[in-house]
């Protein structure tokens, strides 16, 4: 009876020091989570890089968008038959169209003008998460303002250039050979606006996905 109740005890021991194995087990494990420690610097330096790009194609694409916005709102040619007080004169906001464009455009580039330090914070703060989540957020609606700006403006444009025989639109840039070539340019550098925000955009987006 005495070897059966000390065989009992020994492997009820057995059985705690299992217990107690498994145990310490489960509190190692989470040690296997360490060496990750190891490569964030190198994921900070990274994240940092992709801010700096995206601050200097921020500051690109508002002086790009002002550009346009300022080169399409001066945009005016008159033209003198004979006298001085017989003459004909083009200015942009006789279209709707160069109005809204002048107007978006004001936006989108006072929108990227007031970004610039919340990119200059995404530099010093990479993990912000929330940062560029609202920069990919408003990002994206000035990309769609820009965007329904410039090709609306170069629908007229080149209605102005071109002309409709089917509906007897008549080209004017023949005599308002000026004005139609501002108003091309400004449309150009528009453009230029449009797919430096598509870049913004993605780099947004590569930031939030390294998250």
């Amino acid at each position: 009876m005495e070897k059966t109740e000390s065989t009992t005890i020994e492997i009820g021991e057995t059985s705690k020091d299992r217990g107690e194995t498994k145990r310490e087990k489960k509190g190692k494990a989470p040690l296997l989570g360490v060496p990750l420690a190891i490569e964030h610097p190198k994921a900070t330096r990274a994240k940092r890089g992709v801010a700096v790009f995206d601050l200097i194609l921020r500051v690109i694409a508002g002086i790009a968008a002002l550009a346009a916005a300022i080169t399409m709102g001066t945009t005016q040619q008159t033209l003198q038959f004979f006298t001085q007080f017989f003459q004909f004169q083009a200015n942009y906001d006789d279209l709707p169209t160069f109005t809204f464009f002048v107007v978006a455009m004001a936006i989108v580039a006072g929108y990227l003008i007031l970004s610039v330090p919340l990119s200059i914070i995404g530099i010093a703060r990479p993990a912000a998460v929330a940062l560029w989540f609202f920069l990919t957020i408003f990002d994206t609606l000035a990309l769609s303002l820009a965007t329904s700006a410039s090709a609306a403006s170069a629908a007229i444009v080149y209605l102005a250039n071109r002309g409709n025989t089917d509906a007897n639109w008549l080209p004017i840039c023949q005599q308002f050979d000026d004005f139609c070539g501002r108003s091309g340019g400004a449309v150009a550098v528009a453009f230029v606006t449009v797919a430096l925000l598509v870049l913004l955009v993605l780099v947004s987006a590569l930031v939030l996905k390294r998250h």
